[in-house]
């Protein structure tokens, strides 16, 4: 049986904590053996993600919580970030390129997401907040590192 490594973070929807939730999933991903670059785009994805969640889909909000949960099995890091925000109206117009609700963005979050991520989910529903689920498996194969 794989040994499975979880954490999970909760935290107000402010924009400080977009810096604190990438160092944190970096941090929690550092333990596969990936390049620094495979830390860099975890680390841009999950940005977005905890980006999303603050801009659309809590606006002003910053009482709101947003979740990070990372789990590692085996070589593979499965991280998801959740909002019990506005959700998502039109996710099949929202996962478009350069597609934004808010004309001050480029809306590149979910393509950055998609790129950076082996297999990339998103569930949704007006009202009820979006879960973004991202997997990356560390291409090395490598198994957790001991100590670290």
């Amino acid at each position: 049986m794989e040994q499975v490594n979880r954490v999970s973070i909760q935290f107000s929807s402010l924009p400080a904590n977009v810096a604190f939730a990438r160092v944190a999933a970096g941090s929690f991903a550092s333990q596969l053996d990936f390049t620094i670059n495979d830390l860099e785009e975890i680390k841009v994805a999950v940005s977005e993600a905890v980006t999303n969640a603050i801009v659309h889909g809590y606006g002003t909000d910053a009482g709101s919580i947003i979740e990070v949960a990372a789990e590692i099995t085996g070589d593979v890091i499965t991280i998801t970030v959740a909002d019990r925000g506005k959700g998502i109206d039109d996710l099949e117009n929202a996962l478009q390129p350069a597609f934004s609700t808010d004309p001050e963005r480029m809306g590149l979050g979910f393509s950055f997401m998609q790129s950076f991520s082996d297999s990339f989910d998103i569930e949704s529903a007006p009202g009820k907040g979006t879960r973004v689920t991202m997997t990356r498996r560390c291409k090395k194969g490598v198994t957790p590192r001991q100590g670290h």
